[in-house]
């Protein structure tokens, strides 16, 4: 039996993805099959799908992105210890740079120790939007390593990684600085920030003027690298994505975030689950599509502007 996927065979534009078949997969020993109801779109997506990070992609096209998977428990292989139970409604962080395709396909194998339990209350497109970037967050905070009462500065703070950072900072009791445009202030104090400063390449002298004497850390959820530095005191951290380093000045330290080293985390992933059920971070789904419209859900995202994840249904 075929299974639908939304794949590639060269780098480029939107227009590159196309409805393709795979060849059904069955769960091996120590992996869960899914039947994936939803899958949303995340920036690496979008990148590797331009070309930016060829070497990611593996094995023979087509190339089927997608780090996040929602449905329902299809296959428990041999060996698997779980409570979950076949027909159960699952979400899991799906690695998709290798052989094997990523979640933008209607069924996916992967190991049991990348599946939990979705949240409840959640449909299947608000589920997918909480394993890449959930743990992503959690992985810049614990980097960070702050104690409660320390100040962090969140860049991006109204997309989907700096709203789960803001939302998880404040459940870890930390003071919250973050940035927003104008339309988008109201969105970041909602979501848990104390303060909200004006976004743009001056926002570290924005940040300074909240908090004078620097903040303690900076998750920079939004790229800035360089320009968001100066707002960091004497001694400070910046965890940053994409693996941005600079030259240690002022003592300041840089931790970069790979969300692969939480990949095998179930543990940090069904906390996560939990923190959605019970109201500290927020699922968002900005719009969905059909697997035939995954060009314009990707040129849609390139437009940027985007609150909540767009997501493809199966």
């Amino acid at each position: 039996m075929a299974v639908r996927a939304v794949g590639f065979h060269q780098a480029g534009g939107p227009e590159v993805l196309r409805v393709v078949d795979l060849p059904e997969r069955h769960a091996g020993p120590g992996q869960m099959r899914i039947r994936v109801h939803a899958a949303d779109i995340n920036p690496s997506d979008v990148a590797t799908r331009q070309g930016a990070v060829p070497r990611a992609l593996g094995g023979e096209p087509p190339y089927v992105l997608g780090w996040d998977a929602a449905g329902t428990l299809d296959e428990i292989g041999e060996g698997v210890e779980t409570d979950l139970s076949l027909g159960d409604r699952v979400v899991a962080i799906v690695f998709p740079y290798g052989p094997d395709p990523g979640g933008y396909a209607e069924s996916v194998v992967v190991p049991a120790e990348q599946v939990v339990r979705a949240p409840a209350g959640a449909d299947h497109a608000a589920a997918c939007t909480l394993p890449m970037n959930g743990l992503t967050a959690r992985r810049m905070l614990d980097l960070l390593d702050l104690e409660p009462g320390a100040t962090l500065a969140v860049t991006g703070a109204a997309g989907q990684l700096g709203g789960f950072v803001t939302q998880l900072a404040k459940a870890d009791g930390l003071r919250v600085i973050g940035d927003a445009a104008p339309k988008d202030r109201d969105l970041v104090r909602d979501l848990g920030a104390d303060e909200v400063v004006d976004r743009g390449d001056d926002v570290a002298a924005r940040i300074r003027e909240a908090v004078p004497d620097g903040v303690d850390a900076v998750a920079d959820c939004a790229v800035q690298n360089d320009l968001v530095v100066p707002a960091v005191r004497d001694g400070g951290r910046v965890s940053t994505v994409r693996g941005f380093q600079a030259d240690a000045e002022r003592g300041i330290t840089y931790h970069p975030v790979m969300v692969t080293d939480y990949l095998r985390d179930h543990a940090k992933l069904d906390r996560l689950r939990n923190q959605a059920e019970s109201g500290v971070l927020t699922l968002r789904v900005a719009a969905t599509y059909k697997p035939e419209q995954a060009p314009e859900a990707h040129r849609r995202f390139e437009e940027g502007g985007v609150r909540g994840r767009l997501v493809i249904e199966f």
